[in-house]
């Protein structure tokens, strides 16, 4: 299931990452310091977001087990090379972030159930297939599959959740899957259930996990400060041999870590209360720099930092917890089990915040389907923890696999919208 579905976002992402790179003329670089200052802009209406928190939202999602996880697989697969190629990847996948989360921002509604606004793909294609058959109309096909494979790949994404979680409270403490998963559901359905409980919570808990894992990564890179040129050797020393294997895996982790083109973070970047389109564009293109220029780079370094026999034939969570037992003794196998719970929580939480605008478009907007949803994922949390593997999880990827043709068939067919957002943004700035 997971070979297919990847293959086809590389081939689908690439060449779309490329091509908004080139339309944008380079905007990730060009426009860093905007992305940098429309981060302050201010809100009027309470329920809306500000840029800041949709940034917060997204890079909660963005920020999961790939980027602890799968950068170990990526570099245990393709050597240190594979960290190259996937800040490559970063950069590409920042101008079609831009692109996606602008064109949600053109096309968002407002909210009455929630307050605020909402939006996304759903809602973009919707308009684009409704303005080129001049007809109104309460749902178009592609949309609604878009949709509909957005919650079954959230469906999916809960189970593994939920299974990483499990499993590394037991490596690490001991403790049995059963426990750990309850206390999960329990946790997660206060706070999904509440109404606008969410970004709430996110916005103490992303920025404290983000900062503590760069700080704990800085001070380890201090403590071996001897070992960092050979290990930024070995990242740039692209092996002519391994060429393929290198650039695959550093490609796979970055298009799978931060998610630009997936149609999901456009949820988010719909919901933040900004004058012009293009704030939400830069603030999403930075959030594939936060997640896998700061974040994934972290856990590369962690890793890279360990002398190599010690972490030979070792993969997965277990090469991770040794290289923190490594640099920080005990400390560091709690400190990776406790991040890997925060990381992956606050995936789950993003993701229902990005549910809701998709149930909305599918069943209208009424509060029980909103709850239906939050409780069919909160199962989905459970049976995750519990059971080694189900078939979801493969959902998960097909999930995202489909998301991802219909999103990008969009952004070809309407990123001129957001470039002319662009244009005249930047002509105002002159």
């Amino acid at each position: 299931g997971c070979s297919v579905g990847i293959s086809l976002l590389i081939i689908l992402l690439i060449p779309a990452g490329i091509y908004f790179t080139i339309r944008t003329r380079v905007l990730p670089i060009r426009l860093f310091p905007d992305m940098v200052t429309v981060l302050t802009g201010k809100k009027e209406d309470k329920n809306s977001l500000s840029t800041f928190q949709t940034l917060i939202v997204s890079t909660a999602t963005r920020v999961g087990m790939g980027n602890l996880v799968g950068v170990v697989a990526a570099v245990s697969a393709g050597g240190a090379g594979a960290i190259f190629w996937m800040w490559v990847t970063a950069l590409i996948g920042s101008s079609t972030a831009f692109i996606e989360a602008t064109l949600a921002q053109i096309h968002k509604e407002k909210d009455p159930l929630y307050g605020g606004f909402r939006g996304g793909p759903a809602y973009y294609i919707h308009d684009y297939v409704e303005g080129r058959t001049g007809k109104k109309r309460k749902c178009v096909l592609p949309a609604v599959l878009f949709a509909i494979s957005g919650l079954i790949c959230w469906c999916g994404i809960s189970q593994v959740i939920s299974n990483s979680v499990a499993a590394s409270f037991k490596n690490a403490f001991s403790i049995p899957p059963l426990y750990t998963t309850i206390v999960l559901v329990i946790l997660a359905a206060i706070i999904v259930l509440r109404k606008n409980a969410t970004v709430k919570v996110l916005d103490l808990m992303v920025p404290f996990m983000a900062v503590c894992y760069f700080c704990i990564t800085i001070f380890i890179i201090i403590t071996n400060i001897g070992s960092l040129p050979g290990v930024f050797a070995r990242i740039f020393q692209v092996a002519a041999g391994g060429f393929g294997a290198v650039l695959m895996n550093g490609v796979k982790r970055g298009l799978f870590s931060n998610e630009a083109g997936s149609g999901s973070a456009p949820c988010a970047a719909a919901a933040a209360e900004c004058d012009k389109p293009v704030k939400a564009g830069l603030t999403q293109a930075l959030g594939v720099f936060v997640d896998t220029i700061v974040i994934c780079s972290c856990t590369a370094m962690i890793m890279l930092l360990v002398p190599e026999k010690l972490v030979a034939g070792k993969e997965g969570m277990d090469l991770l917890q040794t290289a923190m037992r490594y640099h920080l003794g005990e400390f560091g196998v709690i400190f990776i089990a406790v991040t890997l719970f925060l990381f992956s929580f606050s995936t789950f939480l993003g993701i229902l915040f990005y549910a809701r605008c998709n149930v909305a478009y599918l069943f209208g907007d009424k509060w029980c389907w909103q709850t239906a949803y939050k409780v069919l994922a909160l199962v989905m949390l459970f049976i995750g923890g519990i059971a080694t593997y189900t078939f979801v999880w493969d959902l998960g990827d097909v999930g995202i696999g489909l998301m991802t043709i219909f999103n990008i068939a969009a952004l070809y067919l309407m990123g001129g919208q957001a470039l002319d957002e662009l244009k005249a943004y930047e002509e105002s700035k002159k």
